[in-house]
């Protein structure tokens, strides 16, 4: 699974440089940006009120990573992947985490298991998760079919309560990781607080996942490219640009993030199945949705699935289309998508 934000798609209404200030634009348009999550977050809006919300935005994102980010000893979520009991519990007040869990366990039931936070032993066996970057040069297969025990969704059951959640693990040692779903979770979060200020047009964009509300400065629909997934490949080298209007974007791939190692190549997408990062021929997933949460959620997905299952799980599914950039024994670059993208 995803454990990091690819940056797989850019922005065509404004250049794609890493963002430091703030900065402002004109035709009553506004653009905020910093960092968050290990990444950048950009929001460009539209306000008649010339209204800075910057500090609103930052304190959201401080809330929810508070709730979500394993990289804070301190969180609720290290709470529980520290915690040795089977029995853990959550104020129901805990709406991010809880949200969170709840669309995992939706995702990892409509995609047979390809999706599932509870691989988190196993994204930080191979380096890629919480406890840092570090390589694996010599692959334990016994190591990793005792890690595979801690995972499964359904392994994990929860009540609720009249203030609480009881969240029970059925192994001690169950880890939670939402690093594949809570980018596309906090670029919704912030249409919300957009929203609840009367804001109607504008674009979230935290580390490739965007969410497209309203119409662009020129009056038309968002319009953003899906970078090439090559290595060493530009923010503007662009396969192709898409529109959006009132709906979310989300890219994965295994391109950027990955090691090698004896000249095999270990990428970050895990398949929570055989414990193993998955090859396949697919390069990037690109997922249009209604929320970036969804679309989040659904690019990971078709990376562990590959090609052909994703593309299938797409198709069957509402309101989602996309679109596919696949290799050839030969090494050319293809592309198929869903057929209405």
């Amino acid at each position: 699974m995803r454990t990091t934000f690819l940056f797989g798609i850019m922005l065509l209404f404004f250049a794609c440089n890493t963002p430091q200030q703030k900065t402002e634009s004109n035709n009553g348009y506004r653009t905020i940006e910093g960092q968050t999550m290990g990444t950048y977050y950009r929001i460009t809006y539209q306000d008649t009120l010339d209204r800075d919300i910057q500090a609103e935005i930052e304190k959201s994102l401080a809330d929810l990573n508070a709730e979500l980010s394993t990289y804070d000893s301190t969180s609720l979520i290290s709470a529980f992947n520290q915690s040795t009991a089977v029995q853990f519990y959550v104020s129901t007040s805990a709406r991010h985490f809880l949200t969170n869990l709840n669309k995992s366990a939706e995702v990892y039931r409509s995609s047979e298991g390809a999706f599932d936070p509870t691989v988190a032993p196993l994204v930080n066996y191979w380096g890629f998760g919480y406890t840092g970057s570090k390589p694996v040069t010599e692959v334990d297969s016994t190591k990793i079919k005792a890690l595979l025990d801690l995972v499964g969704m359904s392994k994990l059951n929860w009540t609720t309560r009249a203030d609480s959640v009881l969240i029970r693990k059925q192994v001690p040692g169950i880890k939670l990781d939402f690093n594949a779903i809570a980018p596309g979770y906090a670029v919704d979060e912030l249409g919300r607080v957009l929203a609840s200020k009367r804001i109607y047009h504008y674009l979230i964009d935290i580390g490739g996942e965007v969410l497209a509300k309203g119409q662009n400065p020129q009056g038309k629909d968002w319009v953003l490219g899906i970078t090439t997934p090559k290595e060493g490949a530009e923010s503007s080298d662009i396969q192709t640009t898409v529109p959006l209007h009132d709906q979310a974007l989300a890219t994965s791939g295994n391109y950027r993030k990955y090691y090698s190692v004896k000249g095999e190549k270990y990428s970050h997408t895990i398949n929570p199945k055989t414990g193993f990062p998955e090859r396949s021929k697919l390069l990037s997933a690109t997922v249009i949705a209604p929320d970036a949460m969804t679309a989040d959620a659904y690019a990971t997905v078709c990376m562990v699935l590959g090609l052909e299952k994703g593309l299938a799980l797409i198709e069957s599914l509402p309101n989602l289309e996309a679109y596919f950039i696949y290799g050839d024994p030969k090494g050319a670059m293809l592309v198929k998508y869903t057929d209405e993208w």
